[in-house]
């Protein structure tokens, strides 16, 4: 690991760690990190354009995907900066208020996909165990309620022990663990008393997303029961496509959260690289892997982006 240079204790500096035994490898690893980047950008973008210009698409379940490549898409926005900034030999130090800033966004982001993921599944939940009352309980003004409610739950929750890392003392080495601020690597710099946002951030992620994931989990189980009960084959088969795709979308955001999760509360003798390594899952793949899964296993999707790219090369 390099050496950093000292920091005063009352600097409101602080320093990204990067990818550490890798600094010799920066111009190279920057390539591929520019690319994934950039498929992450263009992946969601087109998702959401295709979603906005055909109106077939404007549906619940289309709805719910633009939902989802949202989040997906200024998450990627809020670190993109830092993490190719630090590859690109430009700068590795963040200002405190930055830090917190981007602390922020990357958390309620979080939040607001795992309420998203919820949504989806109760969509398909209804679609699947109650058709008939479809288009009544999902209507275009409980969609928008239902948005309004994700987006208030996901950043109003996070203020209060976000605020306060910003009257926090910082007398450790100012140098954080990832290519970006995170709040659980800010409150380990902390020198003040850190018990209420300990408290506070164990409990909301219980109330969040261990709650969001418990009820994901228990919709999947009864739209399974649901599924093998449909007399035909084909609709079987229909179906169990549709619930694929979402269930490895879940797995692809809820593993790499849990995993960077548990590297942080239990994994401090772990090499810094395995931090790093968790960190970087948890900002590149989920985005990347949502727009494959829902370009490639939405039929809709898939069949209007042939359409398009086939008209642009006419």
């Amino acid at each position: 690991m390099p050496a950093f240079p000292a920091y005063d204790i009352n600097s409101s500096t602080f320093l990204l760690t990067g990818f550490p035994g890798l600094e010799r490898e920066y111009p190279l690893l920057s390539i591929p990190f520019s690319c994934i980047y950039t498929m992450v950008l263009s992946g969601n973008c087109l998702v959401l354009h295709v979603i906005h210009t055909e109106p077939s698409l404007h549906e619940p379940m289309f709805y719910f995907l633009a939902m989802l490549a949202l989040p997906d898409l200024c998450m990627r926005l809020s670190t993109v900066h830092t993490v190719l900034g630090i590859l690109w030999g430009l700068s590795q130090e963040v200002s405190l208020d930055a830090c917190i800033a981007q602390t922020y966004f990357i958390h309620g982001l979080s939040l607001t996909e795992s309420g998203v993921l919820l949504a989806m599944a109760f969509d398909h939940f209804t679609a699947i165990c109650n058709p008939l009352r479809y288009t009544s309980i999902l209507t275009n003004v409980r969609i928008i309620k239902i948005g309004l409610g994700i987006l208030v739950r996901s950043f109003m929750f996070i203020i209060a022990p976000i605020t306060r890392l910003k009257f926090f003392h910082y007398c450790h080495s100012h140098v954080l663990s990832h290519s970006f601020c995170l709040h659980q690597d800010l409150l380990r710099l902390a020198c003040s008393d850190i018990r209420f946002n300990s408290f506070y951030a164990l409990a909301l992620v219980i109330c969040t997303l261990l709650f969001d994931s418990m009820l994901i989990l228990i919709s999947y189980a009864l739209i399974l029961h649901s599924v093998l009960a449909i007399a035909s084959w084909e609709g079987r088969l229909k179906s169990l496509q549709t619930c694929v795709s979402r269930i490895c979308a879940v797995l692809v955001f809820y593993i790499p959260i849990i995993g960077l999760t548990m590297v942080h509360r239990f994994g401090k003798h772990f090499s810094p690289v395995v931090q790093v390594l968790m960190g970087s899952i948890y900002i590149i793949f989920p985005p990347l892997m949502n727009s494959i899964i829902y370009s490639v296993k939405t039929q809709q999707i898939c069949s209007r982006i042939q359409e398009w790219f086939s008209m642009k090369r006419k």
